[in-house]
């Protein structure tokens, strides 16, 4: 057994096992460091690209928002009412029929401390909790979970949960089962490794038999796609991890594509699609919570970097901006409400004469998740998790 392997190597080992030993099907459970029976869940939804806020919660009761969004104010077919002011894109009928349930909170205006229009800054400092790109090294999640469980729907650990946390990765893969001769020689070879050893175990774990499903007449779950793709799979699968008596308390997804600079207003362009794959994605969401009996117990927050321009540009898009909107929903959520401290739209409200003002904090919306449904103390939250952040409070969104 080669003793030299260094931490980092041992860490993309880590990954790597828990990734390619799960293949398609998983048992959904935890050896260890799993969350108690009955604890709350968390999903962060990282979006990444800078999603149009306007466009997904548009303010159509605001007088200036028809002259101010042009082109980009009209839809393929009506929105769908929220409120006075404000109305869901179209193509998120099924968070809209969360919110009709009182599921669904809608924050709007919202926004990071950071203004510059970078997308590699402003997601460092989505995913890190700080004020500037690249101060903290670890993210907001992995340090409110401490030493607890988390799972990344993805090949790799996103720097959102990178802390002192047990994090294992899953992802669809289409590589064959290992053999079993193969795992008893991994098994072999790391027996003098503590970290490979564990690693290996919790990846057994999550591995499941697919000999068995064939044996019981049932199909793998990639022979019946649903509505949103491989984003839908991963959101049903993230459920069904939570909902494990064992499992993880809090998961990370992530959906690209949010870059909206041309033809934004297509009914069947890239925002559309992104749209709809977000809307189907987080449909299945809470069905596998639902079908889990976790629901109850389970929040989730979808937010992007950052918002874009208020103004229609040259090739019918967006350009970079800073306001935004965020989505919180689940079963522990007050919902059927838009939180929005509104700026306005008129050219002289907007941040530079460009963009929708950010006039909350999301690290308010972040640090009000996390008190009212992790636990987290205060002290942690504003020295910890959130460092510098003493004057950001925390907003009540919970049931």
């Amino acid at each position: 057994m080669d003793k030299s392997f260094n931490p980092e190597r041992r860490r993309l080992m880590r990954a790597a096992l828990c990734a390619g030993a799960t293949a398609s099907w998983t048992t959904l459970s935890f050896a260890g460091n799993g969350a108690a029976a009955g604890a709350n869940r968390f999903v962060m939804v990282v979006l990444r690209g800078g999603m149009d806020g306007l466009s997904a919660v548009p303010a159509i009761g605001d007088p200036d928002f028809a002259a101010a969004r042009g082109a980009l104010g009209q839809f393929a077919s009506p929105a769908l009412a929220l409120d006075r002011m404000f109305a869901l894109n179209p193509n998120l009928a099924q968070l809209h029929a969360m919110y009709a349930r009182g599921e669904l909170v809608v924050v709007h205006a919202v926004g990071l401390p950071y203004r510059e229009r970078s997308h590699f800054d402003a997601q460092q400092v989505l995913e890190s909790g700080g004020t500037r790109p690249y101060e903290l090294t670890s993210g907001w999640l992995g340090r409110a979970l401490g030493p607890g469980k988390g799972l990344a729907l993805n090949t790799a650990v996103p720097l959102v949960l990178r802390g002192p946390g047990v994090i294992d990765t899953w992802a669809p893969s289409n590589l064959p089962d290992p053999s079993a001769d193969l795992v008893a020689r991994l098994e072999r070879m790391y027996g003098n490794d503590a970290a490979l050893a564990t690693a290996l175990a919790r990846a057994k774990a999550l591995h499941f038999d697919s000999t068995m499903m064939a044996a019981m007449g049932e199909a793998p779950a990639a022979s019946s796609p649903r509505p949103g793709g491989n984003f839908a799979l991963l959101a049903q699968r993230a459920a069904e991890f939570l909902s494990q008596t064992n499992g993880p308390q809090a998961a990370v997804l992530e959906l690209g594509g949010w870059d909206s600079h041309a033809n934004q207003s297509a009914p069947n362009g890239a925002l559309a699609t992104s749209l709809r794959t977000l809307d189907a994605g987080m449909a299945a969401l809470r069905d596998g919570l639902v079908a889990g009996a976790a629901w109850k117990r389970s929040v989730v927050v979808v937010a992007t970097e950052f918002g874009r321009e208020v103004a229609i540009n040259g090739t019918q898009g967006t350009d970079h901006g800073t306001g935004g909107a965020a989505l919180v929903f689940g079963g522990a959520v007050k919902g059927g409400r838009v939180v929005a401290d509104w700026p306005g739209l008129a050219k002289k409200d907007r941040f530079e004469g460009r963009d929708l003002r950010t006039t909350t904090d999301l690290r308010a919306v972040l640090k009000g998740v996390l008190a009212d449904h992790l636990h987290v103390a205060s002290r942690s939250l504003d020295g910890e998790v959130f460092p510098g952040s003493e004057a950001v409070r925390g907003i009540a969104l919970l049931a």
